[in-house]
C-alpha cells in the first residue's frame, strides 16, 4: 500500500475541486474523531456514574495522544496517501470497536477505567496523525505558505468537531443508539479514507490503489456484520450484569432502564427489581420497607397537599393515596419512560396499585431542582425526596444545601420533608453530610434508619421549618402498615457507636463532596 514519495502526484479530480474533497474528508474525519471521544465519555458515565472524571480522563489522555500522534507519523510523511489510508482505517476500526468492547470488559470482567485509558490513547494518537498527514495531502493539490494551509485545516477541523459535536446527543444517540452509532460513525470515517486515497489519489497508487480498496471494503463488510449482530451483543452482554433474567430494557434520553425477575412465570410472586443505570432501585420483596420508612412520617399532621421529587416508579405514591383527605399530589419526574414503565408494565403498575391513574395525581417530567426553582404555586403540606442516590453531578446537586433550601420554600409553614439519603452503614459520611446540607439549609432535622434487606441499613432525614425538630412518629389515623410501627420508629433513631455523626461538610452545588464521600465509601461494596 505504499505510494513513491513526492512533492506532487496525480489525481482524479484538480485543482479546487480535488482541494475541496480534501477539505471535505478533513470536515468528516473531524466530526468522527469528536464523537469517538463523546462515545467514550457517554459510556463511561453510563457505567461508572461519574460523568466529571470520565470527561476529564478522556479530554486528558485523548490530547495528550494527539500530540504524540503527530509526533509519531512524522517518518511516514514521505508516502502520504498510503498512511493516511492506514491511520484512518484503523481510527475507524478503534473507534467504532472501542464501545462493545469496552461494554464487554465491563459486563464479563468488571474492568473499565484502564481499558478505557488504552482506548483513548489509541484513538487520540489516531486522530493526531490525521492533520499532518491531510496537510500534506492539500500541498500536493497546490502548494501553499504553511500558515495558511494551518488556517483553513483548523476552520474546517473545527468546523467539523462543532457538526460531531451535535450530532452525537441529538442524532446519533436517539436514532442509533451508543453501540449502533459508534459502528456507524467507523464506516464514515473508513468511507472517507476510501474516497480519498482510493479514488481521489488513486492514480497516484499504481500499485496500492487495490490495497486501500480491498482495506476500506473489508473493514466496511466488517463494520456491517458487528452491526448485524450488535443488539444480540448488547443484550448478552446487558444481561452478564444482572444476577436475574432481563425481562424489560430500554435506554431512555437519561438513563438505561432494566426490569428483572427471579421467577417469569412462576407460580408466586416474583423478585422483580428495578435498575437505573445499574443501580438498584427496589426489590418487590421488600420495598414496602423501604417507602413506608420513607413517606408515613412525614404524613403525620396536615397532609392536603403532597409533592414527591422523584418516585417514578410511583411506589411512594401508592402509600401517599392511602390517606383519603390527600386531596392533590404532584410528582415530579426527570424521566419520562420512567412513570410510563410504571404505568404500563403489569407487575408494576399492580405493585404501585394503579397509583398514576388516581385523579388526586399530576405528573410532571422535569429536573427537580429546576422545577423546584420555578414553582410559584400554593405551598405544600408535605414533600417526599426520592431521588436516585448522589453518585453522579448529574444527582449530586440534589444533595445540597441550595436544593434543600429551594425545596424548604415550597412547605408550608408547618409541613414536613422526608429525604431518602442513603446507607448510614456503608456511606455514614455521605449520609451525615446529607444531614449537614438538610440543616444548613435552615431546616430542623431528625435523622433515622431502617433494614431494607436488598439495600441493608437505609437512612433517611425527617425535616420541619423552624427551631423545633419534626417528632417522629405515625398518624393516628395511619393504615395498617406492614413493617413500620411505633415501636421501629422509636428504635429507628438510635444509632450504634461506630455510626455516629462523622465530621463531615454539607455538600454544595460548587463544591458536591458527596460526590467523594460516595466514591470512597461505595468503592468497596
Amino acid at each position: 500500500m505504499s505510494d513513491a514519495p513526492q512533492p506532487r502526484g496525480p489525481a482524479v479530480l484538480t485543482g479546487t475541486a480535488a482541494r475541496r474533497v480534501v477539505l471535505a474528508a478533513v470536515f468528516v474525519c473531524a466530526a468522527c474523531g469528536l464523537v469517538y471521544e463523546l462515545a467514550l465519555v457517554a459510556l463511561g458515565s453510563y457505567l461508572t456514574g461519574s460523568s466529571v472524571e470520565q470527561t476529564s480522563l478522556v479530554i486528558a489522555f485523548v490530547m495528550a495522544s494527539m500530540g504524540l500522534g503527530a509526533l509519531a507519523v512524522k517518518p511516514l510523511l514521505r508516502w502520504p496517501i498510503a498512511s493516511f489510508a492506514a491511520v484512518e482505517v484503523a481510527l475507524g476500526l478503534v473507534g467504532a470497536f472501542s464501545v462493545p468492547f469496552l461494554y464487554a470488559a465491563f459486563a464479563w470482567l468488571d474492568l473499565y477505567t484502564p481499558v478505557m485509558l488504552v482506548a483513548a490513547v489509541a484513538i487520540g494518537g489516531l486522530i493526531g496523525a490525521e492533520v499532518p498527514l491531510l496537510m500534506s495531502l492539500v500541498q500536493r493539490l497546490r502548494a501553499q505558505e504553511a500558515a495558511g494551509a494551518v488556517a483553513d485545516l483548523s476552520a474546517v477541523d473545527y468546523g467539523g468537531a462543532l457538526i460531531g459535536g451535535l450530532a452525537f446527543p441529538f442524532v446519533l444517540l436517539p436514532t442509533f443508539g451508543l453501540l449502533q452509532g459508534a459502528l456507524l460513525v467507523g464506516a464514515v470515517n473508513i468511507a472517507a479514507a476510501g474516497l480519498v486515497a482510493g479514488w481521489l489519489f488513486g492514480p497516484a497508487l499504481p500499485r496500492g490503489r487495490l490495497a486501500v480498496g480491498g482495506a476500506c471494503a473489508g473493514s466496511l463488510v466488517l463494520l456491517g456484520g458487528a452491526a448485524a449482530y450488535a443488539d444480540q451483543f448488547e443484550v448478552t452482554a446487558r444481561q452478564k450484569m444482572y444476577r436475574y433474567p432481563i425481562v424489560h430494557a430500554e435506554r431512555s434520553a437519561y438513563q438505561e432502564i432494566v426490569l428483572t425477575s427471579d421467577r417469569v412465570g412462576g407460580g408466586h410472586p416474583p423478585d422483580v427489581r428495578l435498575y437505573l443505570d445499574g443501580d438498584l432501585q427496589f426489590s418487590s420483596l421488600d420495598e414496602h420497607r423501604y417507602h413506608e420508612a420513607l413517606t408515613h412520617p412525614a404524613m403525620a399532621g396536615r397532609r392536603s397537599r403532597v409533592l414527591v421529587l422523584g418516585g417514578g416508579d410511583g411506589l411512594a405514591l401508592r402509600e401517599v393515596l392511602d390517606y383519603r383527605d390527600v386531596d392533590d399530589v404532584t410528582l415530579v419526574d426527570l424521566d419520562p419512560a420512567v412513570v410510563r414503565l410504571a404505568r404500563t408494565h403489569s407487575w408494576l403498575s399492580a405493585r404501585n396499585r394503579g397509583a398514576f391513574e388516581d385523579p388526586r395525581v399530576e405528573v410532571v417530567a422535569a429536573d427537580a431542582l429546576t422545577w423546584s426553582r420555578g414553582y410559584d404555586g400554593p405551598p405544600f403540606d408535605v414533600v417526599l425526596v426520592d431521588l436516585p442516590d448522589p453518585d453522579s453531578t448529574d444527582t449530586a446537586k440534589l444533595y445540597t444545601v441550595e436544593f434543600y433550601g429551594v425545596v424548604a420554600g415550597l412547605l408550608a409553614d408547618d409541613g414536613r420533608m422526608t429525604v431518602q439519603a442513603g446507607s448510614p452503614f456503608f456511606a455514614p459520611s455521605s449520609y451525615w453530610s446529607v444531614a449537614a446540607a438538610v440543616q444548613e439549609a435552615g431546616l430542623s432535622e431528625v435523622p433515622y434508619h431502617v433494614s431494607v434487606p436488598s439495600f441493608g441499613e437505609w437512612g433517611f432525614v425527617l425535616a420541619a421549618r423552624g427551631p423545633a425538630p419534626p417528632a417522629l412518629r405515625l398518624a393516628p389515623d395511619a393504615p395498617e402498615l406492614s413493617f413500620l410501627t411505633p415501636d421501629v420508629l422509636d428504635a429507628a433513631r438510635v444509632f450504634p457507636p461506630d455510626r455516629l455523626p462523622a465530621a463531615v461538610e454539607a455538600s454544595t452545588l460548587l463544591d458536591p463532596v458527596i460526590l467523594e464521600y460516595q466514591r470512597r465509601e461505595w468503592a468497596g461494596y
